[in-house]
C-alpha cells in the first residue's frame, strides 16, 4: 500500500478527554508512524493550544444546550489538497461534512460507530419524545452508516446495533489504549484517606453515565472511599445525590486530570466501578484492567465484551445496584480473589495494542481502496523520531 493522505473527522478532540479522543489520537499516531499523512479534522476550541502537528481545526460555535460541546462545519475550500480516504468518527456535523467531502471528491468513506446516539437525545430539547414516536435518530443514523464504504464498531455488542440499521458487514476493531503513558505516569499523592478501601470511577459526568448508581453502591460499602475523575453537567446533581445517600464525606470529585497522571490513579486504586449502560466500548474499563485494577461494571451493549466476567472482574445487569455492591464487597473482602482478578485484568487489558489496531484499520482501508496491504511501513516508523502521543495539558 502506498502512503495515503487520510482525514480523520471527529466532533471531539483535545482539549476534550474521552474515549473518542484517545481512539482518534492513537490511530493518527500509528498511521503516521507507518508513513501515512494524517490530518485530524476537529472543532476549533478557543482555549486549545495545539501541540500536535496533525490537527486541522474547523471554525465552530458553542452548542447552547451543552456548552462544553462545539459544532463545526468545514467546506472544500478549507482543504488545499484532497484526501485519498476519509474516516469519520461521528455522524454529527463533522461526520456529515466528511461524508459529503468524500462523495464530492469520489474517495472512500470509512465510518467508526463510537456512540449510541439514541441514549443522548436529552441534549436536544424535544428529541427524546420524537425518537420514541418516530425513531428519527435511529433512522438518520442508519442512513448515514449505510452510505459509508465500510463501518467499524469497537465491540461485538455493537454488531447487532449496526446490523439493525441495515449496515452490511460491519467490522469489529476495538479501540486501543496507550500502555506506556499509563504505566509511565509519575507518582502522585494519594487522594484516598488512610484506612479506606480505594474505589475509583472515571468518565464524563453526564446523566447517561449513571454515576448516581455508583454512589448508591458506595452507600453499601461502608469502608470504601470513591474517587471520581471527570467533569460534566451532572456534577452538581451528583454531589447533591451523594449528600442524600449519606456518602458525601466518602467521595472525592477531582475533576479532569491530565492524561499523563491517569496511570497513577489507576495504580493506587483497588477496585474500579462503572454503571453506564450506553457505552459502545467503555475505554476506561480497558485502562483500569491494563493497570491491574479489577472491575465491577454494568454489562450492556459495548461493555459486555469490556470485562472478562469472573476473570478480570464482574458484570451486572443494568440498574442492579445490589449486585454491583455485592461483587464489590466480595472482591474487597477476599485478598486471594482480588489478586486473581488483578492478574486477569492485566492480561485482558493488554489484549489490544495501538499498533495492532492500526494494522486492522489499514486492512479496512485497503479493502475499500482495492489495494490489499502487503507490508507495514517500517521505514516510516523509524523516520518518525518524535511521535506525538496523547498528552493533555491542563
Amino acid at each position: 500500500m502506498r502512503p495515503l493522505r487520510i482525514g480523520l473527522f471527529t466532533d471531539t478532540f483535545l482539549p476534550d478527554q474521552n474515549g473518542i479522543v484517545t481512539s482518534v489520537g492513537l490511530l493518527s499516531d500509528e498511521l503516521r508512524a507507518r508513513g501515512h499523512h494524517v490530518e485530524v479534522v476537529a472543532p476549533f476550541f478557543p482555549e486549545a493550544q495545539d501541540t500536535r502537528s496533525d490537527v486541522r481545526r474547523a471554525a465552530s460555535v458553542r452548542y447552547v444546550f451543552l456548552p462544553t460541546y462545539r459544532l463545526a462545519w468545514p467546506t472544500r475550500r478549507d482543504f488545499a489538497e484532497r484526501y485519498d480516504l476519509i474516516h469519520t468518527h461521528t455522524p454529527l456535523t463533522l461526520g456529515l461534512a466528511g461524508a459529503r467531502l468524500a462523495r464530492k471528491w469520489g474517495v472512500p468513506h470509512v465510518a467508526t460507530y463510537h456512540t449510541h446516539l439514541e441514549a443522548y437525545t436529552h441534549y436536544v430539547p424535544g428529541l427524546t419524545a420524537l425518537q420514541r414516536r418516530t425513531r428519527l435518530v435511529t433512522r438518520l443514523m442508519g442512513r448515514y452508516y449505510r452510505r459509508a464504504n465500510a463501518v467499524i464498531v469497537p465491540t461485538a455488542g455493537m454488531l447487532d446495533v449496526t446490523r439493525g440499521m441495515g449496515v452490511r458487514s460491519p467490522v469489529v476493531i476495538p479501540t486501543a489504549v496507550e500502555p506506556e503513558v499509563l504505566r509511565g505516569a509519575p507518582p502522585i499523592e494519594t487522594p484516598w484517606p488512610a484506612g479506606r478501601r480505594r474505589l475509583l470511577t472515571v468518565g464524563r459526568l453526564a446523566r447517561e453515565k449513571r454515576f448516581d448508581l455508583v454512589l448508591d453502591a458506595l452507600a453499601g460499602l461502608p469502608n470504601g472511599h470513591l474517587v471520581v475523575l471527570g467533569e460534566g453537567p451532572e456534577r452538581g446533581r451528583l454531589e447533591e445525590h451523594a449528600a442524600r445517600r449519606g456518602v458525601a464525606d466518602r467521595v472525592s470529585f477531582l475533576g479532569v486530570r491530565p492524561w499523563t497522571e491517569m496511570g497513577a490513579y489507576y495504580r493506587l486504586a483497588e477496585l474500579f466501578l462503572f454503571a453506564s449502560d450506553t457505552e459502545t466500548q467503555g475505554l476506561v474499563l480497558q485502562e483500569a484492567q491494563l493497570m491491574g485494577v479489577p472491575v465491577v461494571a454494568v454489562g450492556a451493549r459495548g461493555t459486555l465484551s469490556g470485562v472478562a466476567h469472573g476473570r478480570s472482574g464482574y458484570l451486572v445487569a443494568p440498574g442492579d445496584v445490589g449486585a454491583l455492591t455485592r461483587h464489590a464487597a466480595a472482591i474487597l473482602s477476599d485478598p486471594a480473589l482480588w489478586a486473581r482478578l488483578s492478574r486477569g485484568a492485566r492480561r485482558y487489558g493488554a489484549t489490544w495494542t495501538p499498533g495492532g489496531v492500526a494494522e486492522r484499520v489499514l486492512d479496512v482501508y485497503a479493502g475499500v481502496l482495492g489495494t490489499p496491504q502487503e507490508v507495514p511501513f517500517a521505514e516510516g516508523a523509524a523516520a518518525l523520531t518524535a511521535r506525538n502521543t496523547l498528552v493533555y495539558d491542563h
